[in-house]
């Protein structure tokens, strides 16, 4: 992986997952290598049987979730973990969250919408994933020998999908729930639902946005409640 830890990777980083949303959003990044502020109010009291590179990730996630929510105005707090894990966000903000060993990133909004970011390393799906990731359809629409590859841009897609979603759904599903499409050309994707999901029916989608930066893949997703149908 390429060193990130300077001040200009950052910019870019923000810069490019700033542009992946097309709503008013502020970006945290952090590098899990660096030393990390403490966590807030118990935010790790989940993590006491954790390993170190799990603590470290989490702190740095956490961290940059502070980050962004400073650049829209507000002041740094706790952001505990909800019973299934997820991120219990101040009152008026909604984020997303992604953290690898290498490059940890948050997003926040303070408009009405949900927000889904995944950033994945930009090695290659282990061939063994394939099946479990990607339904036939999938496959077979990816098949050549990048397939691996836009596998692995397929499973950061449903990752992104199934974040910006659960807030509205709170159901936790698998992979086989979302078939994505990917336009490479255009840099975005469609993950459309195959499966009921609370609001979200059978055809129902989610549009998404991608890129690549400092050797990681981001997807980005935003779910509205009016724009389930079709979107």
């Amino acid at each position: 992986m390429m060193q990130i830890n300077t001040p200009d990777m950052f910019d870019q980083i923000r810069a490019i997952i700033t542009s992946l949303f097309d709503v008013p959003v502020a970006v945290g990044v952090t590098d899990p290598g660096q030393d990390q502020p403490a966590l807030m109010g118990g935010e790790g009291a989940h993590l006491s049987q954790a390993l170190a590179g799990r603590k470290r990730e989490f702190a740095a996630g956490r961290s940059a979730a502070r980050l962004a929510m400073s650049a829209l105005g507000h002041a740094p707090c706790a952001i505990p973990a909800a019973v299934d894990r997820a991120p219990i966000w101040p009152e008026g903000l909604r984020g997303s969250i992604s953290h690898t060993a290498s490059l940890c990133a948050a997003v926040v909004t303070d408009g009405p919408v949900w927000l889904g970011l995944d950033i994945e390393g930009k090695e290659d799906l282990n061939a063994g994933l394939l099946t479990t990731i990607c339904s036939q359809d999938e496959i077979d629409r990816i098949t050549g020998p990048d397939h691996l590859r836009l596998a692995k841009l397929i499973f950061s897609a449903k990752e992104a999908a199934y974040k910006a979603q659960y807030p509205m759904t709170g159901m936790l599903f698998g992979f086989d729930h979302l078939d994505v499409t990917v336009d490479e050309q255009r840099h975005e994707f469609i993950a459309r639902f195959v499966k009921p999901a609370g609001p979200f029916a059978v055809g129902d989608t989610l549009p998404g946005r991608f890129d690549a930066v400092a050797g990681h893949i981001v997807t980005a997703v935003i779910a509205r409640h009016d724009s389930q149908k079709g979107a």
